[in-house]
C-alpha cells in the first residue's frame, strides 16, 4: 500500500552505474494495497493462450493489512461485495472474494446472512487471503530509487530487503520492461494539528491509528472527533456506545455544513463508472481541477445506517429524562490548536456562517481528516527529466494510466502506471474500490497489447456531455469503445 520515501541521494548518486539485467521483470509493482494487488492477482491468471508474465511487487510492510487502526467491528465497506480485487473484470478468477468464502467455508452463512456489503475487516481478511497465495508478492522490501537504463531499454530498480524489526538487512536490484506505482494515500492531518499530532505524549491521533490507542483513548475525560466523514461517525459511535450515560464528555466537530448522507442512489454512484472516467478524462485540464473538489459527494459523508445508529444511541440515553453529554457541531474549522496546563488540548474555532469564534478544552482529539495522494516526485526523482507535466507541474496521465514519458522510453514499449494517483485526470473513481479490477484490466490489456479481460463498451445509464458540431463521440477508452454519447436531434 505504501512505499517508504526513498534515499534522495541513492536516486541520483553518481557512484551507482548502470548494471547488466539479469531476466528483466515485464512488470514491476511498488507498492501492495488493494490496487497493486488486484493488478498482481489479475496478471497471475492471464489466459493460458497468452505468454505468462513475468512479475513481481514490492512493499516495504512485513504483510498486507488494510488499514488495520480502522477495523471497527460494525465498520463495512461502503461498495457492494462484487467490488472485490477481480470480480467486475473477470467473475471467473479464483481470486474473488466469494470463491475466498468457499474456501473458509462462510459461503452459505453469506448467502443465508444476505449481505451486500462486508465488514471492514473481512475485506481485509479476503485481502490477505490473496496476498498469502500470489507468488510474485515481496513484503519487507522498500523501493529505494527507479532510473532509466538506456543501454538495455529498461527500468532500473534498487530496494533495501528489511529484517523483522524494520532494519536493512540487504541491498537488491531488478529490472522491469514496466512498473506498475501503487504507493497509496497517506492520513491527513491538517496544518493547525500538525505539531501536536508529532507530539508523542500529546493524544491528538489520526483515525488511521484509532484502535491501536483506543484503550488509552477512552480512559481521557473528554474526547474530540473531528471529520464529518464514514470514519468519523463510526468512531464516534463506537466511544459513544463505550462511554457511561451522562458522562459521555463528547463532541464531534466537522466543516461540512452538516452530518450528511453519502451519495447512495444508482444513478449518482455512475459517477464512479468507466463511462463517467473517460468523459471527465476527455475534459480540459482547467475544467477537471474545476469539477474535482465537487465530486467530494460521491466518497465523502455517512451511510444512513451509520447515522441512525449514532441517532437511535443518543435517542436511547434520553430514555431516563435529560440529554447525553454529547456535542455534535457542523460548519466548524479549527483556526488553530495548543497545548493547555501541560496535559490538555485546546481547540480555537470558527463557525463560518455565525461569523464567530470559540475554544474548546479537551483530553483527546481524532483526527477522521481522511487521506491525501502520496507525491510521486521523490520516488521518481531520477526519471524526472523525462516526465511530462501538465500547466500545474502534476504528471500527465493518460487514458489507460500511464505517465507521459519522453518517447525515447516509450517507443521501446516501456511504460509507468499508475494507480491511486491519477485524481486530477481521472476524476473521483481514482481511489474507488468499485473501479480497481477494471482499472487493473485496463493496464493488463494495454501492458500486453492484447485483450485478455474484455472491457464492456458502457456501464451507466446517464450520458455525460453531448457530442460535438459534427456528431462526434467522447474519445476511445482502453478496449476501443467511444463511451455511450449518441448525435441528439431536433
Amino acid at each position: 500500500m505504501s512505499a517508504k520515501p526513498p534515499n534522495p541521494t541513492r536516486a541520483t548518486a553518481p557512484s551507482t552505474p548502470p548494471t547488466a539485467p539479469g531476466t528483466p521483470r515485464d512488470l514491476v509493482g511498488i507498492g501492495i494495497g488493494p490496487a497493486n494487488l488486484s493488478l498482481a492477482a489479475l496478471a497471475h491468471g492471464l489466459p493460458q493462450h497468452l505468454q505468462p508474465l513475468v512479475t513481481a511487487f514490492y512493499e516495504q510492510r512485513p504483510a498486507f493489512h488494510w488499514h488495520p487502526g480502522q477495523l471497527l467491528e460494525d465498520a463495512h465497506l461502503q461498495v457492494p461485495h462484487l467490488a472485490d480485487l477481480v470480480t467486475l473484470a473477470d467473475p471467473t478468477s479464483p481470486w474473488s472474494y466469494l470463491n475466498h468464502l468457499r474456501d473458509q467455508q462462510r459461503l452459505y452463512p453469506f448467502y443465508f446472512g444476505e449481505q451486500h456489503r462486508i465488514p471492514l475487516a473481512d475485506y481485509d481478511t479476503y485481502c490477505r487471503w490473496v496476498s498469502d497465495r500470489l507468488p510474485a508478492l515481496h513484503y519487507s522490501h522498500q523501493v529505494d530509487a527507479v532510473r532509466w537504463n538506456p543501454q538495455h531499454a529498461l527500468f532500473e530498480v534498487d530496494f533495501t530487503q528489511l529484517d523483522a524489526d524494520g532494519e536493512a538487512e540487504a541491498l537488491g536490484r531488478t529490472h522491469t520492461k514496466n512498473l506498475a506505482l501503487g504507493v497509496g494515500t497517506a492520513p491527513y492531518v491538517p496544518e493547525p494539528l500538525r505539531p501536536l499530532a508529532d507530539a508523542p505524549t500529546v493524544p491528538v491521533i489520526h483515525a488511521a491509528d484509532y484502535l491501536t490507542h483506543r484503550e488509552r483513548l477512552l480512559t481521557a475525560d473528554h474526547i474530540t472527533v473531528i471529520g464529518s466523514g464514514q470514519s468519523g461517525a463510526e468512531i464516534f459511535l463506537d466511544l459513544l456506545r463505550a462511554r457511561p450515560a451522562r458522562h459521555e464528555k463528547l463532541h464531534w466537530l466537522a466543516r461540512t455544513e452538516a452530518f450528511a448522507l453519502r451519495e447512495h442512489s444508482a444513478l449518482g454512484l455512475e459517477h464512479l463508472t468507466p463511462d463517467h472516467t473517460r468523459h471527465f478524462h476527455a475534459l480540459p485540464e482547467a475544467v477537471r481541477d474545476r469539477l474535482a473538489p465537487g465530486q467530494g459527494r460521491l466518497h465523502r459523508g455517512v451511510d444512513a445506517d451509520t447515522l441512525a445508529a449514532i441517532h437511535d444511541e443518543l435517542y436511547r440515553r434520553t430514555r431516563d429524562g435529560g440529554w447525553p453529554d454529547a456535542t455534535l457541531t457542523p460548519g466548524v474549522t479549527v483556526r488553530t490548536a495548543g497545548r493547555l496546563a501541560g496535559t490538555k488540548i485546546e481547540l480555537h474555532l470558527e463557525h463560518a456562517e455565525q461569523a464567530t469564534r470559540s475554544r474548546l478544552t479537551t483530553d483527546a482529539v481524532i483526527l477522521a481528516t481522511g487521506y491525501r495522494e502520496r507525491p510521486l516526485d521523490q520516488l521518481l526523482a531520477a526519471l524526472d527529466p523525462h516526465l511530462h507535466r501538465d500547466d500545474t507541474g502534476r504528471p500527465r496521465i493518460d487514458s489507460c494510466y500511464r505517465l507521459a514519458l519522453d518517447p525515447a522510453i516509450t517507443r521501446t514499449g516501456s511504460n509507468i502506471y499508475v494507480q491511486n494517483a491519477e485524481r486530477h485526470t481521472h476524476g473521483a473513481g481514482a481511489h474507488d474500490l468499485g473501479l480497481a479490477a477494471w482499472r487493473s484490466a485496463t493496464i493488463l490489456n494495454a501492458l500486453t497489447g492484447a485483450t485478455p479481460y474484455p472491457l464492456p463498451t458502457r456501464t451507466a445509464f446517464t450520458t455525460f456531455g453531448l457530442p460535438g458540431p459534427r456528431g462526434e463521440r467522447t474519445p476511445p477508452g482502453p478496449d476501443g469503445s467511444h463511451g455511450t454519447l449518441v448525435h441528439l436531434k431536433g
